[in-house]
């Protein structure tokens, strides 16, 4: 079965416990933690021996799934100790992006070669490193992302597959999803509004509040029989407590319910 999850991200202006107590309370599975350096680190991945126990405790508290970390970085030292604390933890997903400038031959190499490396690191520690197309990045759309799965051996890589910066690439992500999905191990997602850049506010990247197709987007994971984490990731300006828990709720019933009539929750 699909499991649900929210990046904590949208919690930043909050502990690791707030956000975890909101998250269950709008009905989700799991969460991802966001590990991204300079704007939000529910875990420190220098201090995470000490965190542990907390995160854990919270977790039992709130009968939630740990199901992945974004970190976002790529550098190679950072990455390391993100695949430590995964594996101490129970982390089973770290989440990335390419770096690198779209439509640059040079980059795209580069972000391939690099993620090629990480990816066998990260094996090392039973993580899987995902990657998502970026509006902006060397990897943002399905050629380019089909390039890494292409050159990518390593069974410890997987994509990251986010229906945003897919449709402000120009294409529609419920016809983009079939091409990748033998490889995706992890879906980051939300609504966005307009053809970008940027996906809009905080509010509009609620489930249902945007363009996206996203009933089409889930039919095409559950006609594939994707069981992986679908972890909401909304960006932005710091959000109060009611206006995160709202966005967060919204989607939730938005998603579960379009997973409902597909018979898939």
């Amino acid at each position: 079965m699909i499991k649900l999850g929210v990046n904590t991200v949208l919690f930043k202006a909050f502990s690791f416990a707030e956000a975890a107590k909101a998250i269950k309370l709008a009905g989700y599975d799991g969460v991802e933690i966001s590990v991204i350096k300079g704007m939000c680190e529910h875990l420190d991945l220098d201090n995470y021996k000490a965190q542990k126990a907390e995160i854990k405790a919270v977790l039992e508290e709130y009968d939630l799934m740990l199901l992945s970390a974004e970190v976002a970085s790529l550098d190679v030292q950072r990455l390391e100790k993100a695949f430590e604390a995964a594996a101490e933890i129970g982390i089973p997903v770290i989440n990335v992006g390419s770096g690198g400038k779209s439509d640059d031959e040079r980059t795209l190499k580069q972000s391939i070669d690099t993620l090629s490396k990480l990816s066998e690191l990260a094996g090392q520690y039973g993580v899987t490193l995902c990657c998502k197309a970026h509006v902006g990045a060397a990897i943002y759309n399905t050629p380019t992302t089909l390039k890494a799965i292409e050159t990518i051996k390593s069974s410890a890589f997987g994509i990251d597959m986010d229906p945003s910066h897919i449709y402000r690439s120009g294409e529609k992500p419920e016809e983009s999803l079939p091409k990748v999905i033998s490889s995706v191990k992890h879906i980051h997602i939300r609504d966005c509004q307009g053809p970008g850049p940027a996906p809009g506010t905080p509010a509009m990247q609620a489930c249902g509040r945007g363009d996206i197709n996203l009933y089409g987007y889930f039919k095409a994971m559950t006609d594939a029989s994707y069981d992986g984490p679908v972890c909401l990731e909304v960006i932005g300006p710091e959000q109060d407590y009611a206006s995160a828990s709202v966005i967060a709720a919204e989607s939730y019933g938005y998603m579960n319910a379009i997973l409902k009539m597909l018979k898939s929750r």
